[in-house]
């Protein structure tokens, strides 16, 4: 028996063990590590017996039963995740092919035999294993983390990579028959992956400015909101002084009265009456902020002769910012009263509805409005291809996902109805 091809064969299967587990997120502690080094020796322990009662080839074509398979059971056992660990294993495996492809290319370099390569591959193993788990190994764990899909696509390459091996080298000599199509075989399964790659770090980024677009866009609706709760408070403080000095406008009143002018007083009247209702805010709840978007609102469709009707009852303090609440009361009531808009250029009357309340720490909402029957939905949202448009939509569904709420869009008999739950 050759001892370097034992110990080699035995540093290589440490080495994969090692990496496998150290590319699962799992808490150590005392406990799991005496399980895992004990899991470990036992592994090697049916190795030595596999030798022993048959040829250390044979450990080769029983790996993935004797050793690949146990090793996902007990990280599985650790982590609950059986994707991933299987991923772990694979990609360990896939790693071991660069400590053997580096003695290759020393054993090349020397002009040596297979006994220059088993020693050399002994030499790198702690080395490789070491610059492996300082820098790869924090980088796979960070995969776990994301969704299965994502999961999936690292696994494939290396699971690719296992099968090949495999089929070509381990039950079959296909790779050394030198066979074109074999040989060739794992330079496609690359070129495909970095096709692969380049399509999904362009969907990436598009996805990211995208992103950064609706940033933008809610940084600017949130401003814009600001700014016009801060106009409505000052309206609102107006109201309150011409309440206040209510005394000095009827001894103004008692005066021109007591002068027999009548005309004057009347005039005065009316000045102050307008004033008064121009700075109104009405009260539709006890929350101001949402007072303040719905008067604002409330004016702006009389304006437009299209009839609103808000049914509110949300309390003065609730777990939703004051300026994200504005956020989306205002993009929910300016594409509201957009569509209406659009009717009224048909010839067609539309009218908005509004209903909003809290309960058990949630905030309800529903607006309803008037709408053409050709709104493209996809994935359930609404879409328009007219350049600017659309924002109001993508920033309310950025804004409730941020709460963890739910957001619905359906049309039902020409009517647009918009619900959100967080």
């Amino acid at each position: 028996m050759n001892i370097i091809a034992l110990l080699n064969g035995t540093a290589v299967a440490i080495f994969g063990m090692i990496l496998s587990a150290s590319f699962c997120d799992i808490a150590w502690n005392r406990k799991k590590q005496i399980i895992i080094v004990g899991s470990m020796a036992g592994l090697l322990a049916v190795q030595g017996i596999v030798i022993y009662f048959m040829e250390i080839e044979a450990v080769r074509l029983f790996y993935p039963v004797i050793t690949h398979l146990p090793l996902m059971i007990i990280l599985y056992l650790f982590t609950k995740q059986q994707l991933w660990v299987t991923a772990s294993v694979l990609t360990a495996y896939l790693c071991c092919q660069i400590r053997r492809w580096l003695a290759l290319l020393v054993t090349a370099i020397l002009g040596g035999d297979a006994v220059t390569q088993e020693i050399t591959e002994l030499m790198i193993t702690i080395p490789l294993l070491l610059l492996l788990l300082k820098y790869i190994s924090p980088a796979v764990r960070t995969i776990s983390y994301n969704a299965k899909w994502m999961q999936s696509q690292f696994c494939l390459i290396p699971a690719v990579y296992y099968l090949f091996d495999y089929a070509t080298q381990i039950y079959t000599d296909l790779m050394t028959e030198g066979t074109p199509v074999v040989a060739e075989f794992m330079s496609f399964v690359c070129c495909i992956a970095y096709l692969v790659f380049i399509l999904r770090s362009s969907e990436e980024k598009w996805l990211r400015n995208q992103l950064e677009l609706t940033q933008d866009s809610l940084n600017l609706q949130i401003t814009q909101a600001v700014r016009e709760i801060d106009t409505l408070r000052e309206s609102q403080e107006k109201t309150r002084e011409y309440r206040h000095d209510m005394r000095h406008h009827m001894q103004y009143l008692s005066a021109c009265i007591g002068n027999n002018q009548l005309e004057r007083a009347q005039e005065y009247i009316q000045k102050i009456c307008s004033e008064i209702e121009a700075n109104k805010v009405m009260v539709f709840c006890e929350n101001e902020a949402a007072n303040l978007i719905f008067s604002a609102f409330t004016g702006r469709a009389k304006e437009q002769n299209v009839p609103i009707i808000i049914k509110a009852q949300i309390p003065k303090n609730i777990h939703i910012s004051e300026s994200d609440l504005c956020v989306l009361l205002s993009n929910a009531l300016e594409n509201a009263l957009h569509a209406c808009q659009n009717l009224k250029e048909k010839g067609i009357q539309g009218k908005i509805e509004v209903s909003a309340f809290e309960k058990n720490k949630k905030l309800f909402l529903q607006f309803i409005n008037s709408c053409d029957s050709d709104i493209t939905f996809v994935q359930g949202i609404p879409v328009t291809s007219q350049p600017g448009h659309g924002i109001g939509v993508r920033s309310i569904c950025a804004l409730v996902e941020r709460y963890e709420g739910i957001y619905t869009f359906e049309v039902v008999e020409d009517r647009f109805v918009l619900r959100v739950s967080m």
